[in-house]
């Protein structure tokens, strides 16, 4: 699944690509939790190319389908993409063991799709522990959440608690803490995996998730 298309949500998801890439290298093992209509997975595909591999899932078939066609429609290089129906709460299952440098979790609801099939804020935050945990020291989860559709405010004041207390705990980082400018805009949390006993805020956003 993926948010809205609205233009907040674009900039919010240009700004996580921005701090993948500089995560993300050749070879690397990359996961997009939510596949959507596979932006996400196409440029994760791109960034670590053709001797990495993303693993991405979606819980609706439309998706994965949505989301072949698009890797299909590219004609440059890439990585190969496994690509299955499942849902986030169930990572460890597909990852099989593997550690990921990098993770992203673009919440909502699928555009063009069964709009009342939303992410669920428990398995939401199953899928983000599990995430967390199969991370590199060093790689980067970035979660994008979206309040404006049933339930999302919810799993967004959820989602941006979990964030918060992994980084009072020690495991993560904060690097990025942003939104859209109203109540209802997408929130962006990126967090860095850290094997250290105490994280550090490494740069907030002025704009508090």
């Amino acid at each position: 699944m993926t948010g809205t298309a609205r233009t907040p949500s674009l900039r919010l998801t240009e700004r996580a690509h921005q701090w993948l890439a500089t995560c993300l290298g050749p070879g690397d093992l990359a996961l997009d939790a939510t596949a959507g209509n596979g932006h996400d997975t196409l440029f994760l595909a791109r960034a670590v190319g053709p001797a990495g591999c993303v693993v991405a899932l979606d819980v609706q078939q439309a998706a994965v389908e949505a989301t072949t066609r698009r890797l299909a429609a590219f004609e440059g290089p890439r990585a190969p993409v496994e690509l299955r129906v499942g849902d986030h709460g169930d990572l460890p299952r597909f990852l099989g063991g593997r550690r990921a440098r990098a993770a992203v979790f673009n919440l909502g609801y699928l555009p063009g799709g069964a709009r009342p099939v939303t992410t669920v804020a428990e398995r939401t935050l199953e899928g983000l522990r599990c995430a967390l945990g199969a991370l590199e020291d060093g790689g980067l989860l970035s979660v994008l959440a979206y309040p404006g559709h049933p339930g999302g405010r919810r799993e967004t004041a959820l989602v941006v608690a979990w964030c918060r207390r992994q980084c009072a705990a020690g495991r993560a980082a904060i690097v990025v803490r942003d939104r859209g400018p109203s109540p209802d805009s997408p929130r962006l949390c990126i967090l860095r995996a850290v094997a250290t006993p105490m994280a550090r805020t490494l740069g907030l956003s002025s704009r508090e998730a």
